[in-house]
């Protein structure tokens, strides 16, 4: 197919934190210097922010190394935390656990609770003040590669194709994006990421990546109510201990409330649904109480990478490198990693013009940017999460009791430098730690009250979703026969708990019983991908601009 060609100096794939980050480290630089460095990112939401959902307390520490002037320059960091508090839960009672019996690295003080998405928004103004080039509404399909096996950038999706990929009246074919240099910066499971992996064989020498589910909403809650600057986490109910997990609390702005629900994706009951586990812990008396007379605004949902340093892949390929959640930056107990996938973004940019400037000595562009992984080994990123690098394994080895007291008592001894020799490493994927239907208690939860918990429909209402009813289906099953003849045969069809939209549904009549794929309804969260016991389902993306167009998350 004859495909229009575009060709930068540098290629981004994602307007997140570490893309963002990146594109401004990179014409900082340029400007500096007097070069001429072009730069492209790509963002495959409608805008630059529409797909960014996260909690979340972010630390400024990246911020501020990147543009030091951020408060003059009005970023979207208004609420400075204030008090930190943690509960344990169980189903009727909670018990406060007093702050000074908390390692050090779980405090907040210093950190702002904000609107990632908001951020995102202005990353993008200050990126293109500085002279990148920003394209919303482009959806990165597939790597290109060379003669030479190595990437030379993108081609983007095709747009109007019809439900069995025949091109339509409105059919416009995607372009090639060209670049010495393309920076992968999509997020937890993408699928160029995945691409690549398999491509280069990137994982060889690193743990399965282990992810959780984050889902979130935002209220408006009563004046009472609110305390703002309050950052609030609990353990326990409505989660046993062998399934990890917590919430989170945030108040911040005009009694708004970021109000969420992580599930560790390793759990083993295939009955299980993170949507009805987060919408059961809001019955809880004290959450009832801190919602009452409440109005809830949005919902979203978004996998998270957890695997920590021991499931980092090789962070470079001939052609580029993988930077932020891509590879996985969450430090998992302090349930933040923005500020590290913004700085090996930067790291990575460093990289990146350091050969662009050996260039103009003579030297020729190496395809291996070697001093990225370097540099981010030398990093505070490392330091945060080395210090930590046990708990998530500590977690899915003695479940959410044992592991939190372990791993509480690594990271005092780290607050007090002194490390543990040994690293621990991820035993399993997540999609294989699934047990048969048969063997796991079915959990019979309560139906929603439509005050506190509302059903998935009502809730992917608040996603503000575009999706062209009539477009290629993204989600495409390796084998069509799988999931009835294993995944509900064995598992009770698990995909029509785990995804928290109603994307997947198990049909039964007369003829026939079958997978309905309601395609439309997908949020890109990428559990399916993840999650599936056969690993049958794989996740693409759609026409660009589809999905859920976020505000404010």
């Amino acid at each position: 197919m004859q495909r229009d060609v575009m060709n930068y100096d540098v290629l981004i794939v994602g307007a997140g934190p570490s893309g963002l980050a990146a594109a401004i480290r990179l014409k900082q630089l340029a400007n500096e210097t007097g070069k001429e460095l072009s730069v492209c990112v790509l963002e495959k939401g409608a805008a630059v922010g529409a797909h960014i959902l996260s909690g979340a307390v972010i630390d400024p520490i990246a911020l501020n190394e990147l543009i030091p002037d951020w408060k003059a320059r009005g970023a979207p960091l208004n609420t400075p935390v204030q008090q930190d508090a943690f509960l344990i839960l169980s189903e009727a009672k909670s018990w406060a656990i007093p702050h000074k019996l908390m390692p050090p690295l779980m405090s907040n003080q210093g950190n702002y609770i904000v609107s990632l998405g908001d951020v995102c928004v202005w990353l993008g103004q200050q990126a293109e003040e500085l002279g990148v080039e920003i394209y919303a509404g482009f959806a990165a399909q597939e790597m290109l590669y060379d003669d030479q096996n190595q990437v030379i950038g993108i081609i983007t999706g095709d747009m109007g194709r019809d439900s069995t990929g025949q091109p339509t009246s409105q059919f416009t074919p995607g372009i090639e994006i060209r670049a010495p240099y393309t920076l992968i910066a999509e997020g937890s499971r993408g699928s160029l990421t995945r691409e690549l992996e398999d491509h280069y064989d990137l994982r060889k020498h690193s743990s399965p990546q282990k992810y959780g589910l984050g889902l979130k909403e935002v209220w408006r809650i009563s004046a009472e109510q609110h305390k703002k600057g309050l950052v609030q986490h609990s353990l326990g109910w409505p989660l046993n201990n062998e399934t990890g997990g917590g919430s989170f609390i945030y108040h911040y702005g005009e009694q708004l409330v970021s109000i969420g629900f992580v599930v560790h994706l390793d759990y083993a009951n295939p009955h299980l649904s993170p949507y009805e586990e987060f919408q059961r812990f809001k019955t809880h008396p004290v959450i009832q109480a801190l919602l009452k007379n409440g109005k809830r605004l949005s919902y979203g949902a978004r996998a998270i990478s957890e695997g920590g340093l021991q499931s980092w892949p090789e962070m470079i390929f001939p052609g580029g490198a993988i930077i932020g959640c891509s590879a996985g930056m969450v430090n998992v107990p302090r349930i933040k990693g923005s500020h590290n996938a913004m700085k090996s973004g930067m790291l990575a940019a460093e990289a990146v013009f350091e050969e662009f400037n050996n260039k103009a000595d003579g030297v020729a562009l190496s395809s291996l940017l070697h001093n990225y992984p370097i540099a981010l080994k030398n990093s505070w990123v490392w330091e945060d999460l080395n210090a930590v690098r046990n708990v998530k394994p500590l977690l899915s080895r003695f479940g959410s009791w044992g592991g939190t007291c372990l791993g509480g008592f690594e990271m005092w001894l780290a607050a007090f430098s002194i490390n543990l020799p040994w690293t621990l490493q991820h035993k399993q994927a997540d999609h294989t730690c699934t047990k048969p239907a048969a063997e796991m208690p079915k959990i019979d939860y309560p139906k929603p009250d439509g005050v506190y918990s509302f059903d998935k429909l009502n809730s992917i209402s608040l996603c503000n979703i575009a999706h062209e009813a009539n477009q290629l289906c993204h989600l495409n099953l390796v084998d069509k026969v799988t999931p009835i003849k294993i995944n509900l045969a064995i598992y009770d069809a698990p995909e029509q708990r785990y995804c928290p939209a109603g994307v997947y549904e198990i049909v039964k009549n007369q003829e026939e019983t079958y997978l309905q794929m309601n395609a439309q309804n997908c949020i890109h969260c990428k559990t399916c991908d993840i999650k599936d016991p056969t690993q049958n389902i794989v996740w693409m993306p759609p026409e660009a601009g589809s999905g859920p167009t976020y505000s404010g998350m």
